[in-house]
């Protein structure tokens, strides 16, 4: 609970993925990715209640055995690739009933971002008070400026990829742009029923460094977390640095 309002986390981990399948109860560094968003999320200073909605047995056993609920399972008609998440998070605040009040917050955390850390957690929802804002969404710096991209005719080629103005400007001037890193969505209920969104009007954004953004949709994605979370293993002895380990000069990188 923050300021008297009641914060619900749902963790949406469908069964099936194409990416990479039984990605969300894959083991990385030593337990399931799912139980490294129920671990993040419990560790919390602020949620109330912390819910799986998956449409997996499997799944359903493993989050309750890592200390989450999963009060219900989902339809497989938002188990599909087309599902929006939107409707797996209405789906869930109607199985929860009246316990899901409009003035209470919804914390969607996302199992494919297990490099989000609970000091990210509490301060989204921090962030979401003071600046009486409806909803916080998480983002990170874009890897690649988007200036440095454009399509490629069929004939595959160069001549105008690049507009001329950027041929001689230095790539420390261009703007800073950033991205959704899919880690963190946090919003009024009553917003979210009413727009059926987490952006728009009154939303704001809680800046990632790109090295707590990697959101695992491949056996490439994974294998890098991997990495990382052994590069922050040996360097802290424990995971309880690992937002220090992980971005060691502190605070959000802008460059």
């Amino acid at each position: 609970m923050y300021n008297g309002r009641d914060i619900l986390a749902v963790i949406p981990a469908r069964g099936g993925s194409k990416g990479l399948p039984g990605k969300n109860i894959r083991m990385l560094a030593g337990k399931p990715l799912i139980a490294w968003s129920i671990e993040a999320a419990k560790a919390s200073r602020y949620v109330d209640r912390l819910i799986v909605s998956t449409d997996s047995v499997e799944i359903a056993d493993t989050a309750k055995q890592w200390g989450a609920e999963a009060p219900f399972l989902r339809p497989a008609n938002l188990a599909t690739d087309e599902a929006k998440g939107m409707d797996v998070v209405l789906h869930a605040l109607e199985q929860l009933g009246p316990t899901s009040s409009s003035s209470s917050l919804v914390l969607l955390l996302q199992p494919t971002s297990p490099l989000r850390t609970t000091d990210d957690i509490d301060k989204a929802l921090e962030m979401l008070e003071q600046k009486e804002a409806q909803a916080i969404v998480s983002v990170c710096q874009v890897e690649h400026h988007p200036w440095w991209s454009n399509t490629l005719p069929l004939d595959g080629s160069l001549a105008d990829f690049i507009r001329p103005e950027l041929r001689t400007t230095n790539r420390q001037s261009l703007p800073i742009y950033f991205r959704l890193n899919g880690a963190i969505y946090l919003a009024n209920i009553g917003f979210i029923k009413e727009t059926q969104s987490f952006l728009g009007q009154g939303c704001y954004a809680y800046v990632m460094p790109q090295e707590r953004s990697v959101d695992i949709d491949s056996l490439l994605d994974f294998r890098l977390v991997e990495t990382l979370l052994g590069q922050a293993t040996l360097r802290e002895g424990t995971l309880d640095g690992l937002a220090q380990a992980l971005n060691p000069t502190g605070g959000e990188r802008r460059h």
